[in-house]
């Protein structure tokens, strides 16, 4: 038995001591509360919170609006019901020894939807609930798939103003800026972009994306090409944005953010209904960032608006549409490479000024991107419901100098770049989903049944420098960085490649069998039909693809603790690659398939949330980095870990999220032209990653003061499958403290507190200490 597979067994072992002692202390009972809860038009309301004043218990409904509260001691209490957007009830009740009290409450329409987002009334960041995971009403315990979700209260607390620092409260989770401009995330040994919005295709390649309209963001784990598709997914799964949705009541958000290296954000979040019947509802979020690098040169500004309606037009037809305008001028994060003959091995071994650029702030980048999303929502009976959806996205580059830095020694680096732009990606999606239930005695049965039509077509041009470098640097000298008239002097004749047409026609169908609600049984299957027309002298491309999806539930304490397992296929229609001298790759399709088994738990009132899997993801016909950054399709690739995540509420205002994630990525075969890398890691895959936060907000003195800390740890990771150039590991700590009251908010933030020296996935540096402070009000 190996090293990884002692390892694996150990801790899986631990942890099922842990869910079984935490089950059976689950199980005692004194007295009981249970009830329903509803929305003012007599509709279930689910995740409304459900709190025992003066106590430790609380917990939340579920989607049919039901709650129950165990184990409770006898006593008379105060129970407080809330929910954003309607008024909060307190009802006194009287528990005894084995007894229930029952209490159904019906809530009001309030007119402080963004002011109940105080401390004690936040959603619970261990919350799972979503419709996009499975595309049907299925709660995590029930879900054979392993998926995270961040929250924006926990995105708010943390004073986050980008996706980066967001997507690092995810087990496993890397950030991942391109030098192309787009944002990406590493986990389970793969890297995927921002690519699904609300369930829908999107796009993050060259402009990137902002959160001020995020209200949670989805990170599904493994290949998730059957109901997602090989557009949006990776091998190491999906990151999906949910938006900010209008709701019935007017209410305002007011938020400034201000920080070192000239942070200024400034966010607006309003919302209205626009009739008086509240059939109407409109929301608005803006949002303008402007930033300095804390290098001597470098910038970031950004301006996102983001408008969305939401029309009821009968009791039955509901219609919704959202758009969004993001626009980004910035510099961009360098190429960086090393010659084998320089002697360095990482970063760190660079003898450049770590607060030093290499570029001036006018070789720079601007993007665009354009969004339109549209769903209708027809409720066809109490069991069938009908979702159509149209989207269109648009992705602009005007233009994007990127620098390619080689160093030839610890002191010396020879200079190319290339020119991209102008470069255009439209995508239009139309989806149709049906989704139903129904029983037959102690069966229950979920369908989704859909079909996807989508039309991808671009426009390329980029314009390099000469092979040979245009300039060499001494950082030893006080030399000028380069400046935009240096590169333009040398820029050859532009290289345009002919636009691309793609059509991609899908048919999908999941079906969920649930036995006594404690046996769940999934099986979802897509058929794509993608078809790639002739391009220039690239030849036209036609395939089909079956994707399956299998797995099974066994809730071994009911709505508690569940074992699981699955069995997930990907598969990738690859774009042709831009090498980093501008030249195109063309590559074939690429298949996955994922076994993974494990345990969840959602215990002591829905106070703790956990999750332990063990998965093993291979992958044949690899996509391989060479040294050189240029990319090669060969081998064979297999990746395997463990991952657990952590997420309680063990005492009122005390939330704590953790993860820990060990993945081994090795290229296990290639051909003989490429034997010198068999065995190694594959790029962008650091063994172990954890996360952890933890935030306090004091409940009697001092009520409305709070504190957080976290840290970040990211284990050493390679550049190119050659593995001789890595990235080092690292650990950062942040920290916050504020203070909130129900219609105003201010909060301090200090990230990277040991002043850390650290490098990004491609070797760009990170920031040293920096803080940011936020105000916030609401009307």
């Amino acid at each position: 038995m190996n090293y990884f597979s002692v390892r694996t067994s150990k801790f899986l072992f631990i942890i099922s001591i842990l869910f079984t002692v935490c089950a059976a202390v689950a199980q005692q009972n004194h007295g009981k509360i249970k009830g329903k809860i509803t929305t003012s038009d007599g509709k279930p309301a689910s995740e409304v919170n459900i709190v025992l004043k003066n106590s430790k218990y609380s917990t939340s409904t579920n989607d049919e609006g039901n709650f129950e509260l165990n184990r409770i001691r006898s006593n008379s209490y105060t129970l407080q019901i809330s929910l954003t957007g309607y008024e909060t009830v307190e009802q006194q009740i009287v528990v005894a020894d084995n007894e229930t009290t029952t209490l159904n409450v019906q809530l009001n329409v309030s007119n402080k939807e963004l002011q109940e987002v105080v401390i004690n009334n936040r959603k619970s960041i261990l919350s799972k609930k979503t419709q996009y995971v499975a595309r049907m009403p299925l709660k995590n315990i029930e879900n054979p798939q392993v998926y995270n979700v961040i929250h924006k209260e926990l995105i708010q607390e943390q004073i986050v103003i980008d996706p980066a620092g967001a997507v690092r409260n995810a087990p496993g989770v890397v950030p991942l800026n391109y030098p192309s401009g787009g944002f990406a995330v590493i986990f389970r040994g793969f890297t995927t972009g921002i690519n699904s919005r609300n369930g829908m295709e999107t796009l993050s390649g060259r402009s990137s994306v902002g959160i001020a309209n995020v209200e949670r963001i989805e990170i599904l784990k493994g290949p998730s090409g059957t109901l997602f598709g090989s557009s949006a997914s990776s091998f190491g799964g999906v990151v999906n944005l949910v938006t900010k949705k209008p709701f019935e009541a007017s209410a305002t958000e007011i938020s400034y953010t201000a920080g070192s290296f000239g942070v200024n954000r400034l966010t607006v979040d309003l919302n209205t209904p626009l009739t008086k019947d509240k059939n109407v509802l409109f929301r608005l979020n803006a949002e303008v960032n402007n930033e300095k690098s804390f290098l001597d040169y470098g910038f970031n500004k950004t301006l996102s608006f983001t408008p969305s309606i939401i029309f009821k037009a009968s009791e039955k037809l509901t219609f919704s549409v959202d758009a969004e305008l993001f626009k980004v001028n910035n510099t961009r994060p360098l190429y960086p490479t090393a010659t084998a003959a320089s002697g360095i091995t990482n970063p760190g071994d660079i003898q450049l000024n770590y607060k030093k650029s290499l570029v001036h702030d006018d070789v720079d980048a601007k993007s665009s991107s354009s969004k339109a999303f549209v769903q209708a929502e027809y409720q066809i009976n109490d069991r069938w419901k009908s979702t159509t959806l149209f989207s269109y996205v648009s992705e602009d580059l005007d233009y994007s100098y990127q620098v390619l830095p080689t160093w030839t020694s610890p002191t010396t680096a020879t200079m190319r770049a290339t020119l991209f732009g102008p470069i255009s990606s439209n995508y239009t999606n139309i989806q149709q989903n049906f989704n139903g239930e129904f029983s037959t005695g102690v069966l229950k049965h979920k369908i989704l049944a859909g079909v996807n039509y989508r039309y991808y077509t671009d426009t390329f041009s980029s314009t390099p420098t000469p092979a040979a470098p245009f300039r060499t640097i001494d950082v030893t000298t006080n030399f000028n960085p380069v400046r935009r008239s240096e590169i333009d002097k040398v820029l050859l004749a532009p290289v345009i490649r002919a636009g691309r047409d793609e059509y991609t026609f899908s048919g999908y169908a999941s079906y969920v069998l649930s036995v006594a609600d404690r046996l769940y049984a999934m099986a979802s299957l897509r058929l794509d039909n993608f078809d790639r027309k002739e391009s220039g002298t690239v030849p036209g491309y036609s395939q089909n693809s079956l994707s399956p999806k299998l797995g099974i539930v066994y809730q071994i304490v009911k709505d508690q603790v569940s074992v699981f397992g699955n069995y997930m296929n990907g598969f990738q229609n690859l774009a042709p690659v831009t090498q980093p001298g501008g030249e195109q790759l063309i590559l074939d399709p690429l298949y996955a398939n994922q076994y993974e088994g494990g345990i969840k738990a959602e215990m002591f009132n829905k106070k703790l949330s956990a999750t332990v899997s063990y998965y093993k993801i291979t992958n044949d016909n690899a996509l391989i980095r060479q040294a050189d950054l240029t990319y090669q399709q060969d081998g064979k690739q297999v990746s395997k870990g463990v991952e657990f995540e952590f997420l309680a509420n063990p005492l009122p205002g005390l939330d704590i999220t953790a993860g820990y994630a060990y993945n081994d990525n090795r290229i296990v075969k290639t051909s003989e032209a490429n034997k010198a890398i068999e065995g190694n890691k594959a790029q962008d895959a650091p063994e172990d990653v954890v996360n952890f936060w933890a935030s306090y907000k004091f409940q009697n003195v001092l009520k409305g003061l709070g504190i957080g800390v976290g840290a970040n740890y990211v284990d050493k990771s390679y550049m190119a499958t050659t593995n001789t150039f890595y990235i080092p590991s690292y650990t950062i700590y942040n920290q916050t403290i504020f203070y909130e009251q129900s219609n105003w908010r201010v909060g301090v933030k200090i990230n990277n507190l040991s002043n850390k020296k650290y490098w990004s996935s491609w070797g760009a540096p990170q920031p040293p200490a920096n803080f940011l402070v936020n105000l916030t009000f609401r009307f």
